[in-house]
């Protein structure tokens, strides 16, 4: 297995961002004393956790890769099933055994459901097009609790189930319009997404409704008078990020434009994840 191909296979800006998240979810839990060994471990968890779902969900993929994605890996003959399938169970086990380091049961549960969760997407859920979209947005919410759970903190802080709902409903709407882009792979799966049911100009709005409520619960710590100074002023970048891509794919709902308003989607949120860092403190 070539080490490009590997790293092509977990797509490691996507891991860091949700190991990311647990930092963020831990510090923002307030930890009654300094853990840095477990915010590493959280860190290491949600990393490898994330490459096991981004590398499963590449092996149930092969056939709509080939049409979506023919550079991916395993389409493009870089790396082989089997490979792929090995390289799943390492990611995995390694993920499993940072979040047993942490000694926390209720942490090795949530890495374990999500793990079997991230299979179950590859292999039925996603099929079902919404409800595939929110196991997705969910994976990219409970990294915050999860570093909640590990710095033993509060879980309970409105700006830590904020932060989570907030992201819950980003990853929607960029799920959403994900499919608007993969329709044309989708139908070799039967994948029953927003825009293959519904058309285009259905999922665009659905995908636009989503981005906005991301920008109202970003809003809510402010009104509640949780956020401090970064908070407060940092929000407003990604906000109107995602304030334009609502407006940018209602306006324009074609697959190409739907492709560039899910990269920006994701600049959108790892600019959040920086807000939700600096709000934190």
């Amino acid at each position: 297995m070539g080490f490009r191909a590997g790293l092509d296979l977990a797509r490691p800006a996507n891991c860091v961002m949700i190991g990311f998240a647990v930092i963020v979810g831990f510090l923002v839990s307030k930890p009654t004393e300094p853990r840095v060994l477990q915010a590493v471990l959280g860190f290491l968890t949600g990393f490898f956790i994330c490459a096991y779902s981004m590398s499963v969900n590449d092996i149930y993929d092969i056939e709509v890769d080939k049409v979506n994605r023919p550079e991916r890996p395993i389409p493009s003959g870089r790396m082989s099933t089997q490979t792929a399938v090995r390289f799943s169970a390492l990611v995995l086990v390694v993920g499993v055994a940072t979040s047993v380091l942490t000694l926390n049961p209720a942490a090795v549960g949530i890495a374990l459901f999500y793990a079997f969760v991230s299979w179950i997407y590859s292999n039925r859920a996603k099929q079902t097009g919404l409800l595939g979209n929110l196991i997705v947005a969910s994976s990219l919410a409970i990294p915050f609790i999860y570093g909640g759970v590990i710095s033993g903190g509060s879980l309970t802080r409105s700006l830590l189930l904020m932060m989570a709902l907030t992201s819950f409903f980003s990853g929607v709407g960029r799920e959403v319009v994900k499919s608007m882009a993969d329709v044309e792979g989708d139908e070799k799966r039967g994948i029953n997404s927003l825009a293959r049911k519904r058309g285009f100009a259905s999922a665009s709005t659905v995908g636009a409704i989503f981005f906005l409520l991301a920008v109202v619960t970003s809003w809510i710590p402010l009104v509640l008078g949780l956020a401090n100074e970064f908070y407060t002023f940092g929000v407003i970048v990604p906000d109107v990020i995602f304030v334009y891509l609502a407006a940018s794919i209602v306006a324009r709902h074609d697959p190409a434009n739907a492709h560039r308003v899910k990269r920006i989607a994701l600049v959108g949120m790892a600019v959040g994840l920086l807000v939700f860092v600096g709000g934190a403190f």
